[in-house]
C-alpha cells in the first residue's frame, strides 16, 4: 500500500517554546488515520506544518511522495483541509465564496458543491457576514472537499456542527474515502475517532506517544473494575504496579487493572463481595490512562 504522508522527526519550535518535537509516523493510501490528544497537544501545530503554514525546524514531512515545504503548492491542488477555526470574506455569499474555491483548483466543482451543500443544509444565497458559526463550517467543509480531493486533512472538523450534521458529516466522510480519499483527521473527542479511524497516533506535550489501531486499544489487557465488598476495604489491599487510577472509599473501590484475569480474581475472591463488575474500559478511559 502506497505512502500517502509521511513524518520524518517533524519538529516545531517558536523561539524556545515546543510545538512539537521529532513527531514521526506514516499514513498510508485509503486510510482514515485517527491523530488525537487534548487542545494543546500539538496537533494543529503538526498540520500547519504540514500544509507549509509552518517552517519546521528540524525534520521534514512529504505529501504524495513530495517534500511539504518544497512543493507546497502542488501539494495543495490534491488536498481538503478542514480548519479548526477559518475566516472568509464576510461581504461574499456562500455561492460566490464557493465558486471563488472552486476556480482556484481550475475545475468545475459546482455540482459536487451543490450536492454537499444539499446534504449539509447549507443555504448558498447567504452571507457570510449573516451566518452562524456551524454554517460557517459547513461553508468550510463543502470548500475542502468540492474538488475531490486525495487527501482529507480535517483539524476538529465537528466543533460547532449540531448532533445531526455532525452525523451527515461522517456519512459524507465515508464515502469520500470509499471513492479512494485519504483521511488524516484530528480530534480531541474519543467517540468520534473510535467510530471513523482505523488507527491512531496519540500526542502528548507535543510528542508522539503511542501508535495503534483502535483495536488494539481496546484489546490492550486494561479493565475496568469496581467493586463493593461487604466489609470496609483495607487501606493498600490492592496497591500494586498493575493497578491505576486507584480510588477507594469504605467498602467500594474502582481501578483500572492490566495483568494475569486470575490474579486480580484471585485478589477480589480474598474479599467478602457484596457486588463486582469488571468490564472493559471505553477508549476514553484507556486514552487518559495514557496521559496519566
Amino acid at each position: 500500500m502506497n505512502t500517502v504522508m509521511e513524518l520524518n522527526g517533524l519538529t516545531k519550535f517558536y523561539g524556545k517554546q515546543r510545538g512539537i518535537e521529532d513527531v514521526t509516523f506514516n499514513v498510508s493510501e485509503g486510510e482514515i488515520f485517527g491523530f488525537i490528544g487534548p487542545n494543546g497537544a500539538g496537533k494543529s501545530t503538526t498540520i500547519r506544518t504540514l500544509l507549509a503554514l509552518f517552517e519546521p525546524t528540524k525534520g521534514n514531512a512529504s505529501i504524495f511522495g513530495k517534500d511539504c515545504v518544497k512543493y507546497a503548492d502542488v501539494i495543495a491542488r490534491d488536498v481538503g483541509y478542514v480548519p479548526s477555526e477559518a475566516a472568509y470574506y464576510d461581504n461574499m455569499k456562500v455561492r460566490e465564496l464557493l465558486d471563488y474555491t472552486g476556480r482556484l483548483y481550475k475545475k468545475d466543482c459546482r455540482q459536487k458543491a451543490d450536492n454537499l451543500c444539499k446534504l449539509l443544509d447549507l443555504d448558498q444565497s447567504r452571507k457570510i457576514a449573516d451566518i452562524s458559526f456551524g454554517n460557517k463550517k459547513k461553508v468550510g467543509i463543502v470548500s475542502a472537499l468540492l474538488h475531490s480531493p486525495r487527501l482529507i486533512i480535517l483539524d476538529e472538523p465537528t466543533a460547532g456542527l449540531d448532533p445531526l450534521v455532525q452525523q451527515c458529516f461522517f456519512e459524507i466522510i465515508k464515502e469520500e474515502n470509499n471513492n479512494g480519499a485519504t483521511v488524516f483527521f484530528s480530534s480531541h473527542i474519543l467517540s468520534e475517532v473510535q467510530k471513523t479511524c482505523g488507527r491512531v497516533a496519540i500526542l502528548k506535550h507535543g510528542k508522539l506517544i503511542s501508535i495503534q489501531e483502535i483495536s488494539e486499544l481496546h484489546e490492550s489487557g486494561f479493565k475496568r473494575v469496581n467493586i463493593t465488598a461487604k466489609n470496609i476495604i483495607p487501606n493498600g489491599y490492592f496497591s500494586s504496579s498493575n493497578i491505576a487510577e486507584l480510588k477507594q472509599e469504605g467498602k467500594a473501590v474502582s481501578f483500572m487493572y492490566k495483568g494475569d484475569s486470575d490474579t486480580l480474581f484471585r485478589k477480589i475472591a480474598g474479599l467478602g463481595i457484596e457486588d463486582a463488575l469488571v468490564e472493559e474500559p471505553t477508549l476514553e478511559e484507556i486514552f487518559l490512562h495514557y496521559y496519566k
